[in-house]
């Protein structure tokens, strides 16, 4: 069996260098750059498993290698960001960041982290096929589909995550903070605006294509799939 490769994109050699020592330790195989158009590249020559990836950088910020990952593969991406920027992590969680590591940070946390996000990447690759149907309604998490009274219709992935998991649980009311834990598999402090603009977008593709479901605001509380027996 072939060792999970890990690309870690930091232009802080000693950063670098510490990360590839903790995790060859741990079994990982790693390839290692300074840069964010190298790092592109890289991606596509050595498709690792999962990247850690600095926004700092020289050539290309996270946020733009980030974005470009995401054009070519759903591969777990955890941004490495300095601390107390909130705004950095709201724009990461809607780029498709699957965790964050804030520095300093302690090289066993990261590799915690890692094994973590591994971990619920491989179980949404192994799953049955995901999939919930409603009139004129059908979200599919397998092939990362939504269609829309028959039709497919363009949806990021995580608006599609955000819909399944509502529509997978119809009825219930969901907190901001609750979404942004299970939807995006890690607990997040502060502003939780990101849920707000994707059920925003979400109610501009689905609004009035069915009178048996709807996308409805729990005022002071979050939102709900909210269906019709």
């Amino acid at each position: 069996m072939e060792p999970t490769k890990i690309l870690v994109v930091d232009d802080d050699r000693n950063i670098n260098e510490l990360l590839r020592l903790y995790l060859e330790k741990e079994g990982y195989s790693v390839a290692s750059t300074y840069d964010g158009v190298d790092a592109v590249k890289k991606f596509e020559d050595h498709k690792p498993d999962l990247v850690l990836l600095d926004i700092m950088l020289p050539g290309m910020d996270g946020w733009q290698v980030c974005r470009e990952i995401r054009k070519k593969s759903e591969k777990p991406v955890i941004m490495i960001t300095a601390k107390g920027e909130t705004f950095d992590k709201v724009l990461g969680l809607e780029l498709g960041a699957d965790d964050y590591i804030v520095k300093p940070f302690d090289a066993k946390e990261v590799v915690a982290r890692i094994k973590a996000v591994l971990r619920r990447y491989s179980g949404a690759e192994n799953d049955a096929v995901k999939e919930v149907r409603y009139d004129n309604l059908t979200v599919n998490l397998t092939n990362y589909e939504l269609r829309v009274e028959g039709q497919l219709v363009d949806a990021p992935p995580k608006e599609l995550e955000l819909l399944y998991h509502l529509a997978s649980n119809p009825n219930r009311v969901y907190t901001r903070d609750q979404l942004l834990d299970e939807v995006w598999g890690f607990e997040y402090y502060g502003d939780s605006r990101t849920v707000d603009v994707h059920i925003k977008r979400l109610r501009e593709k689905l609004e009035g294509k069915s009178e048996q479901w709807s996308l409805k605001t729990v005022w002071g509380v979050g939102y709900k799939f909210e269906t019709k027996n």
